[in-house]
């Protein structure tokens, strides 16, 4: 990643998230931002996926993989959509707030990576640098980088990605799928 953001702006982008969640969690209207207000990064178009963990588990994962609107409006999309809007849990609720971490992830533009088989995939895909996005019938899933940390090996990064797709887990090895890789600058509450 080119250009890193600094202490000073993740410290911010950090606050909108929980700003976001808690006003989301108790049903009040949203701060209001605009990139315009903001100089450098945080006021740049940027894409990025805002993690929400309780006690060391996660509660809410939701981000977009392209950039459409300036980082801190991103950001503050982004936790209230963890908080409200991922499928696999419900609503955070407001006494469920000062238990969250969040984990901001910001995104590169992803990138398509060509490959001929099962093997080279594998061979040409980082742990721990590289998100995968899997594409296929108009479907599509990524895993952040930070995925790797609780898989033990590619194929199993690509299968339960494979199933996070809702295609059989051992697709990737049997169709060639469209693929695309990217890396994150990450960083989250201490």
């Amino acid at each position: 990643m080119d250009n890193q953001l600094t202490e000073k702006d993740k410290q911010i982008l950090l606050r909108i998230a929980r700003d976001a969640v808690t006003a989301a969690a108790s049903a009040e209207s949203l701060p209001s931002i605009r990139g315009t207000d903001f100089e450098g990064i945080l006021a740049e178009e940027g894409a990025s996926f805002v993690t929400l963990t309780k006690a060391g588990t996660l509660r809410g994962c939701i981000g977009a993989l392209d950039a459409y609107q300036p980082l801190v409006e991103d950001v503050q999309e982004h936790a209230v959509a963890a908080a409200t809007e991922d499928y696999r849990f419900p609503n955070v609720r407001l006494e469920e707030v000062p238990m969250l971490s969040i984990e901001i992830s910001r995104l590169t533009a992803p990138q398509p990576l060509e490959y001929e088989s099962p093997q080279e995939l594998m061979r040409l895909v980082r742990p721990h640098i590289d998100g995968v996005v899997f594409k296929t019938s108009g479907r599509r899933a990524t895993f952040l980088p930070q995925v790797w940390e609780k898989v033990t090996d590619h194929q199993e990064f690509f299968s339960h990605l494979c199933m996070k797709m809702g295609v059989p887990a051992d697709l990737w090895k049997r169709k060639k799928l469209t693929v695309l890789v990217y890396q994150v600058e990450e960083f989250c509450e201490s």
